[in-house]
């Protein structure tokens, strides 16, 4: 990795040096756009609207259109004069309970390198936040825009995540839930079942970006038959048992009943969980039966040939007369 920034972490009167590293990367596979008669490269001119000609990129500068049609032209000058934090320095503003801060804040995340000799003081601020509990707040200024930043411990090593200013998070407004009716004690017990039967600790190796993976072998596919167009169409996706299920504690059940749990009422199979399989003595427990659901049946056709039985007697009584 290639450090995108370097300076020093500065908390009271404690400096540390240290190197901004991303911490993340995108696996997209990213496509160009070409003329599909002859597969050329498709480019963007800037052109400008006045004089209808090219313009380098030197000779570009930043514009505002206010409300009422207005155009303000900004230059580099311009922006040279805005305060920003010290370009080199990452404050430490407060320290805070991390609960505190939510998740939906979040942008990016970076790690910090310790730049120094003896980065004793690097892993003082670390250990001081992982038994703190708490996370820094900073001031980040990177590409010449400031950005507040949470400051936290990552096995050992310090991570920076740049937030979201507040006024940048938009306000959840729906009307459709303002007389939603309370979920009823059922519906919660089936719910928090299905959850439970669903439960595990988080491993986030287990989830694959599926798409990408078929994308890529799409693409590779394409490269051996030597870039001809190869398209399949994806196979219909079978359908559900419901296309819209309006009860909500049926829905859970059939849920419940897919992950092999225990319904609130006690119906079903008990939950599974992924325990070691005791030892038998050899002898094979036979599986439990489902609750024979032909007793139900037999007394509906029942009850329905007894209400036939008046209606045949009448039919006969007419072809007799």
């Amino acid at each position: 990795m290639r450090s995108i920034w370097k300076g020093s972490l500065a908390f009271g009167l404690v400096n540390v040096p240290v190197k901004v590293y991303s911490a993340t990367e995108s696996h997209d596979i990213r496509f160009h756009q070409v003329h599909s008669k002859d597969g050329g490269r498709i480019k963007y001119d800037r052109v400008c609207t006045e004089c209808g000609e090219s313009v380098p990129f030197a000779e570009i500068d930043k514009a505002y259109d206010s409300d009422d049609g207005t155009r303000v032209v900004l230059t580099d000058e311009d922006f040279e004069k805005l305060p920003a934090a010290e370009k080199h320095e990452i404050p430490v503003l407060q320290f805070v309970p991390t609960e505190q801060i939510d998740p939906i804040l979040f942008e990016k995340s970076y790690y910090l390198e310790p730049d120094s000799s003896s980065p004793k003081a690097y892993a003082l601020l670390a250990a001081t936040l992982e038994h703190s509990d708490r996370t820094a707040l900073v001031h980040f200024t990177l590409r010449q825009r400031t950005r507040l930043a949470a400051l936290r411990n990552r096995d050992g090593m310090l991570v920076l995540q740049t937030l979201l200013w507040p006024d940048e998070v938009r306000a959840a407004e729906f009307p459709v839930l303002d007389d939603v009716q309370a979920p009823s004690s059922k519906e919660l017990a089936m719910a928090e079942t299905l959850v439970e039967s669903m439960s595990e600790d988080f491993d986030p190796d287990e989830f694959t970006d599926e798409y990408q993976v078929e994308l890529r072998a799409l693409i590779d596919d394409a490269l051996a038959r030597g870039g001809e167009k190869v398209f399949q169409a994806p196979e219909a996706a079978a359908e559900g048992e419901d296309a819209e299920v309006l009860d909500l504690v049926a829905a859970l059940q059939r849920s419940v009943d897919a992950a092999g749990g225990k319904g609130a009422d006690g119906d079903g199979e008990s939950s599974q969980r992924r325990a070691p399989a005791k030892k038998t003595s050899g002898r094979k427990t036979p599986a439990k039966k489902a609750p024979a659901k032909k007793s139900a049946a037999k007394s509906t056709s029942a009850r329905k040939a007894q209400a036939d039985k008046p209606a045949a007697k009448k039919s006969a009584a007419r072809k007799r007369a």
